[in-house]
């Protein structure tokens, strides 16, 4: 039986857990809390990050490294491209998405509102909330600048490209964080993946006492 490790509102989680609904690969998901550090979780993976992929017997970590594998052992629907330059472009965008986005945005309004906030792990910082909205901007313009002229993140076709980019935005989106009607370009992308069976596997996870926006499962927001 394939099992994922995964966690609240991990984007690493999402991006495996979108690769695996496009796939149509079962998997039971085990949820962490990679804070307590379970002796038997570090031993699947000493770094003691999720996701972890148990896939006979064998542990997979690194989310991006799971979703390749997962791409190259499983070749339909193909989620990297075939042509070397179209790879590189969604190799490129895929590490927009896990580097530069998780660092600038996501990090931070998970570590504030979910671990400091909602779970009581320190004192909420609000210069950290301020920085992230400011930085969602850029990435919100840059989907939009993308998806006017590709009509999906990397080309014609959905792609690890918009698997990483929907998993960020849609833990952002958990926080009511997006001001949707200032974003157009970006919005109507966002409602073509959203109607994906495998983005909306993911969009229905809640965590109980923290509810998301009234629209965060609607197509039409």
């Amino acid at each position: 039986m394939r099992v994922l490790h995964h966690s609240w509102l991990d984007a690493g989680s999402r991006l495996v857990r979108i690769v695996l609904g496009e796939k149509r690969l079962e998997a039971q998901l085990v949820l962490e809390k990679p804070w307590e550090r379970r002796p038997d979780f570090l031993r699947l993976n000493p770094a003691g990050t999720v996701p972890v992929l148990v896939e006979d017997r064998r542990p997979f970590a690194d989310a991006v490294a799971i979703a390749e594998y997962l791409d190259e052992t499983h070749a339909e629907p193909p989620l990297i491209g075939g042509e070397p330059a179209a790879r590189a472009e969604v190799r490129r965008l895929v590490g927009w998405f896990m580097g530069k986005c998780e660092r600038e945005v996501t990090r931070l309004l998970v570590g504030e509102k979910l671990y400091r906030r909602f779970l009581r792990m320190g004192e909420t910082n609000s210069e950290c909330i301020r920085s992230a909205h400011h930085n969602l901007r850029t990435h919100l313009e840059y989907v939009g600048h993308l998806a006017e002229r590709r009509h999906y993140l990397a080309g014609p076709q959905f792609s690890l490209a918009d698997a990483a980019a929907a998993a960020h935005l849609s833990i952002v989106d958990y926080f009511g964080d997006i001001a949707w009607e200032r974003y157009p370009a970006a919005k109507d992308w966002y409602m073509r993946v959203k109607s994906r069976r495998a983005v909306r596997l993911v969009l229905a996870d809640r965590i109980a006492g923290l509810a998301p926006p009234r629209h965060y499962e609607k197509l039409d927001f």
